[in-house]
C-alpha cells in the first residue's frame, strides 16, 4: 500500500519528473551517460616478459603436402593427382605477427519507463535516488557482451492507466464495441435459401471472437491492472571491443584469410590499461600498438567505463609452396596453428553436379 498523500494519483505523467533528481537531469534526450572520473589515478602500465622464442620452425615437406592432400579430399570438384604427385620444388616461410586489442567497457543510459502495477512499492521521495553509475550491478565475465536493465531505486511511482482510463479493459475495435460482427455467411440477413442460416441461427450476428462478445478487450498497456508503476529504467551494456593488425607477409596469402586461424602467442597482458609494445622486435607492431591503443582511448573512454583491457600478440605460421605438375609451376600455402591451406588455379579439377 502506499500513502495518497504522499504520492498522489497521476491521470498524466509529467514531461518529465525526475528534472531536478541529480544524474537524472537529461533523461530521456537519448545517448550514453559519461563515466564518472576515478577518484584513484590508474596505475602506470608495467613492461611485461619478453618472450624467448620470436620464431616458428620451419614445416616439413611431408607435413605440407598431407595437409595439402586434406584439403584437395575435403573440395568435390579437386582431383587428388596434383597432391599426391605433384613434386615440391620449394617452400618459403612468411612467418608474420598479429596484434590484438581487447577492451571491455560498461556503458549506461537511462530513460522514463512504465509497466503494469503489480503490487510494487512507490518509493520516490522515500530518499535520493543513487545517482546511474552508483547503482550497483553485477559484472559479467570479462571480454563478454551483456545487457542488463535495472530499476533505479527511490524512483517508482503509482499513477493511474491513461490508455484505458484506469478501467483495465478497452473498447473492442474489431466489433466496434458491439461484441458481434455480421455473419458472413449471410450477409446479416439471418436467412440463407428462404431458411435460417446455421451459422448464425438465423441472428444476422457472428459472435467478436477478438472480445468473446463483451464489446471491451483487457488493456494492453496495463494488463487489466488499472495503474502503472512508472520509474527510471538503467540500461547497462558490457562490450567487447577487439581490433586486429596483421603485418603484411608479402607471401601472396590474402590477409583476411589469416582470421580464421591461430598463431603461437608471444604476448599476452591483462590489466585495466594496456601500455604500447615499445621494445618489440618488429617495429609495425611498436607502431600499431601504440596506435590502437590511442584509437580506444578516443573512442570508448568519454562515454564508456574502460574495465580492462587486454593485449596479445601473436606470429602466425605462413608456408608458400611452390610444387610442379604437367611441367607448370602452381602455389598453395599452409598457415596457421592448424596447418589450413589455400590456393588459387588449382590444376585438376572436375565439373560437379549436387542434386
Amino acid at each position: 500500500m502506499y500513502n495518497a498523500a504522499i504520492y498522489p494519483p497521476q491521470h498524466a505523467p509529467a514531461a518529465n519528473p525526475f528534472a531536478s533528481m541529480p544524474g537524472y537531469e537529461g533523461i530521456g534526450a537519448g545517448g550514453f551517460l559519461p563515466p564518472p572520473v576515478p577518484l584513484q589515478p590508474v596505475a602506470p602500465a608495467q613492461p611485461g616478459p619478453t618472450p624467448e622464442e620470436w620464431n616458428i620452425p620451419a614445416l616439413s615437406e611431408d607435413v605440407a603436402r598431407e595437409a595439402f592432400k586434406d584439403y584437395v579430399q575435403s573440395q568435390c570438384c579437386y582431383q587428388s593427382g596434383p597432391a599426391n604427385e605433384g613434386v615440391i620444388t620449394n617452400m618459403e616461410s612468411f612467418n608474420t605477427y598479429r596484434l590484438r586489442l581487447e577492451t571491455f567497457t560498461e556503458s549506461r543510459s537511462t530513460e522514463m519507463a512504465e509497466k503494469p502495477y503489480e503490487g510494487e512499492t512507490a518509493d520516490f521521495y522515500a530518499q535520493p535516488a543513487p545517482t546511474p553509475w552508483e547503482v550497483q550491478t553485477k559484472t559479467p565475465e570479462l571480454f563478454t557482451k551483456h545487457t542488463e536493465e535495472v530499476r533505479v531505486p527511490y524512483t517508482s511511482n503509482i499513477k493511474e492507466c491513461n490508455a484505458c482510463h484506469a478501467e483495465g479493459t478497452v473498447s473492442c475495435k474489431d466489433c466496434e464495441a458491439k461484441g458481434y460482427k455480421q455473419c458472413n455467411k449471410c450477409n446479416g440477413s439471418g436467412k440463407n435459401e428462404e431458411e435460417n442460416c446455421t451459422d448464425c441461427n438465423g441472428t444476422g450476428k457472428d459472435r467478436c471472437s477478438k472480445c468473446s462478445g463483451a464489446g471491451k478487450k483487457k488493456c494492453e498497456t496495463c494488463k487489466g491492472k488499472k495503474k502503472l508503476l512508472t520509474f527510471i529504467k538503467l540500461k547497462v551494456e558490457w562490450a567487447n571491443h577487439v581490433d586486429n593488425h596483421v603485418v603484411e607477409q608479402n607471401s601472396g596469402l590474402k590477409a583476411e584469410e589469416l582470421n580464421s586461424v591461430n598463431g603461437k602467442e608471444l604476448h599476452k597482458m591483462t590489466q585495466i590499461m594496456v601500455y604500447p609494445l615499445y621494445g618489440f622486435p618488429n617495429p609495425a607492431i611498436v607502431e600499431a600498438s601504440d596506435r590502437l591503443i590511442k584509437e580506444h582511448q578516443s573512442k570508448y573512454a568519454q562515454t564508456s567505463r574502460i574495465l580492462q583491457q587486454r593485449q596479445t600478440v601473436e606470429l602466425i605460421p605462413v608456408t608458400k609452396v611452390n610444387y610442379k605438375w604437367k611441367n607448370s609451376i602452381h602455389i598453395f600455402y599452409v598457415y596457421g596453428k592448424e596447418n589450413k591451406v589455400s590456393t588459387d588455379n588449382y590444376p585438376e579439377t572436375c565439373c560437379c553436379v549436387i542434386l
